[in-house]
């Protein structure tokens, strides 16, 4: 491959990255409301002349180029989170803002564009007919911000596809990341008896309880298993509830959510058992469960799955990872930095539960993720698209 000629043609594309990009990013796509921005991918990619777009009954998309026997899948989610407080923002989240160096708005980094990088990755491919015998899958996938991951397990379960590694276009700063912490979504209730709030005594309080539990929260955050890789396992307490029979009573139920991110070789069982077994969680005989997710995509779907995203690693010897280094060094003559995510991504499923390999690699700056004036950079899309398009025929060529 030429592979100066590649970053070259890439680099043609880049007011046709922004443009799709900006389009996307002017319609609104939250979690469970994303059909339009799904419609205008579809719009694109049929401008770019895929060899067959299919969108499921969950609402991901599914762009097809090639046909040959090996498939190379690439993801990008396409919804969002919300803007926040609108007053933290200098710019319309939606209408955005660019200038000759960046685009700022909602999914900008977080990760529509990582979407339209792939888009234009596989033009490069048509472009310069850097095929082989593989079949590259495009998908833009759906709810991912409300429950990572549940796009997939989709995707390989009910439309029975299994590529033979799948690059996450999660933004990146255009650096190879080949792991991530996996996560749980745990609650934990403590239960009592309501009373008049005149005469406390009479009844059992279950905040109270819950006080005591949250307590002993930060102490076994410190305990938690570290990798020398991924880093420590964590919590935090992110929501707390009650129920009560009014303002002037005493509360006969709490619960709390815990964020639980989990490192390498960490377990949700045991993680379970973690909380169950402080003091105050067994005086109190509280409840700790996993949350199910079972919300409906924006075809009504409901696809329910427990709260519980694995950690994985890719070693750096698998050919999946030697590919995206080859491709790496030959593209922009300099080894890249190999690293890791600090948040959750698609791979929780497609490599944590189903061990099909994952890869990392994006336009974007992780730390842009859902904050106000989000923003993403026209040249890592251009280096994203490049190297989207060398990927699948070196590794077909050389490290099957």
């Amino acid at each position: 491959m030429n592979y100066q000629q590649i970053l070259s043609k890439a680099k043609e594309y880049k007011k046709d990255m922004t443009r799709f990009l900006r389009d996307m990013i002017a319609i609104p796509s939250e979690s469970g409301n994303e059909k339009d921005v799904i419609l205008r991918i579809k719009e694109e990619m049929e401008k770019v002349g895929f060899d067959r777009i299919d969108i499921d009954p969950m609402g991901n998309i599914l762009g097809y180029i090639g046909h040959g026997k090996h498939l190379i899948a690439m993801d990008a989610h396409i919804d969002t989170v919300g803007i926040g407080d609108i007053n933290l923002w200098n710019y319309d989240p939606y209408k955005g803002y660019e200038d000759d160096e960046i685009i700022v708005g909602r999914g900008a980094s977080d990760q529509e564009g990582g979407m339209a990088s792939m888009v234009y990755g596989a033009r490069i491919i048509k472009d310069l007919d850097l095929f082989d015998d593989y079949t590259l899958l495009i998908t833009g996938t759906v709810q991912e911000e409300d429950c990572d991951g549940l796009c997939w397990q989709y995707i390989i379960e009910e439309d029975k596809i299994k590529p033979e590694f799948v690059v996450i276009t999660e933004p990146t700063s255009c650096n190879i990341y080949r792991g991530q912490r996996g996560r749980m979504e745990i609650k934990v209730s403590t239960h009592g008896v309501s009373c008049h709030g005149s005469a406390p005594e009479r009844g059992d309080n279950a905040i109270y309880k819950m006080a005591d539990i949250v307590k002993e929260l930060p102490v076994l955050h410190t305990c938690l298993k570290n990798d020398d890789f991924l880093g420590k396992g964590s919590l935090t307490v992110s929501e707390i509830f009650f129920s009560s029979p009014s303002r002037c009573a005493v509360a006969d139920g709490c619960s709390i959510s815990i964020d639980r991110r989990l490192t390498w070789g960490e377990s949700w069982n045991d993680a379970l058992k973690e909380i169950k077994n402080l003091p105050s969680s067994e005086k109190h005989n509280a409840d700790v469960e996993l949350y199910t997710y079972e919300k409906p995509s924006y075809t009504g779907l409901i696809y329910p799955t427990q709260a519980y995203f694995p950690a994985w690693v890719l070693p750096e010897d698998h050919p999946a990872c030697k590919t995206l280094k080859e491709a790496y060094q030959n593209l922009f003559e300099k080894k890249p930095l190999v690293d890791k995510w600090t948040f959750s991504t698609n791979g929780v499923s497609i490599m944590g539960r189903y061990g099909i390999p994952c890869i990392g690699f994006g336009p974007g700056h992780e730390d842009q993720a859902h904050a106000p004036n989000e923003k993403t950079w026209k040249s890592e899309l251009v280096k994203a698209a490049a190297m989207y398009a060398c990927i699948p025929k070196l590794y077909t060529q050389k490290y099957l």
